[in-house]
């Protein structure tokens, strides 16, 4: 076989540097593969992004693994978020003043809460409900109400309302009911917001022997799992604006599809919630609290 010529002068250089020419040779075929690899990865996140736009470099290292696996290439999220920011590719958070969704200065009655200490060992065990808004054009809103399992993080039930009325919450809830896959014990919990108090809302639960807990107080921490997931849909799988409600609508169907199916999530062992709602027993979370309240200790 004949080996390659080194031409004369990169001899020296090399002989200058104290090493042989077979070391660049190799070094420049190193190079190559690694600026290949990272095209490669590049390419695996602007995929991720088309239907997540702004997914976040952790969940993407994670959704990456497969394919990494299949190219027998590996790099570490560290060097992944190095290759992220080099590419222009990191997701800035939006910050936006929002509207209040929750009245909870009303006369109709107010329930304990009942989720202090709780432990979950199964889906539908415990529901969390919240409303958030949507932005619309010419400074209008809709309202996206949804219902999550508080153990899967799963969406169970929910419905784009174009007011704070209790229509909307309504739906959602009727929604969640005829997924519901067993008549165990089973808490819904919300804010103490009218929509929930309400007569037919709760006629609702108690009719179908669901047990009412509500927050104790105005803070977004009491009912953190709920405020999790209207962040989690806001700032990466849905626009900053729709024309109008019934595209609104049909893009938070869209949204919520990805985030059942699709999505990691790190309160559920980087599970799709979806796979995570057909677990039983403890599941392992890879984030670390930093909210000192029940709804954020509730163990997956």
């Amino acid at each position: 076989m004949k080996m390659q010529s080194c031409p004369r002068g990169l001899r020296g250089f090399c002989r200058l540097l104290g090493h042989s020419p077979q070391a660049y040779y190799q070094h420049q075929k190193l190079s190559g593969k690694k600026s290949l690899e990272e095209d490669l990865l590049i390419q695996q996140v602007l995929y991720h992004r088309t239907f997540q736009p702004r997914l976040g470099c952790r969940k993407l290292h994670v959704m990456m693994e497969p394919f990494m696996e299949g190219h027998d290439m590996y790099i570490c999220r560290d060097l992944l978020f190095d290759l992220l920011r080099e590419n222009d590719l990191l997701i800035v958070k939006r910050r936006r003043s929002q509207p209040q969704t929750t009245d909870s200065n009303h006369w109709m009655k107010k329930y304990p809460d009942l989720i202090k200490d709780i432990r979950l060992s199964r889906a539908d065990e415990l529901w969390v409900s919240d409303i958030t808004y949507i932005r619309l054009r010419k400074k209008k809103f809709a309202y996206l109400s949804l219902i999550t399992d508080a153990y899967s993080r799963k969406i169970v039930g929910f419905c784009m309302h174009i007011d704070l009325s209790a229509e909307g919450p309504l739906t959602a809830l009727e929604m969640a009911l005829k997924g519901r896959a067993s008549d165990k014990p089973l808490i819904h919990h919300s804010d103490r917001g009218s929509q929930y108090c309400s007569d037919g809302y709760v006629t609702l639960l108690k009719s179908n022997t669901i047990n009412i807990s509500m927050t104790q107080s105005g803070n977004p921490k009491d009912n953190a799992i709920a405020e999790r997931v209207n962040g989690i849909l806001k700032q990466e799988l849905l626009e900053d604006a729709y024309s109008n409600s019934n595209q609104a609508q049909c893009s938070a169907k869209i949204a919520i599809d990805i985030y059942n199916r699709m999505r990691p999530h790190s309160s559920v062992d980087m599970m799709t919630p979806e796979k995570a709602h057909t677990q039983t027993g403890p599941i392992k979370r890879r984030w670390r609290n930093l909210l000192n309240h029940p709804t954020a200790k509730v163990m997956a």
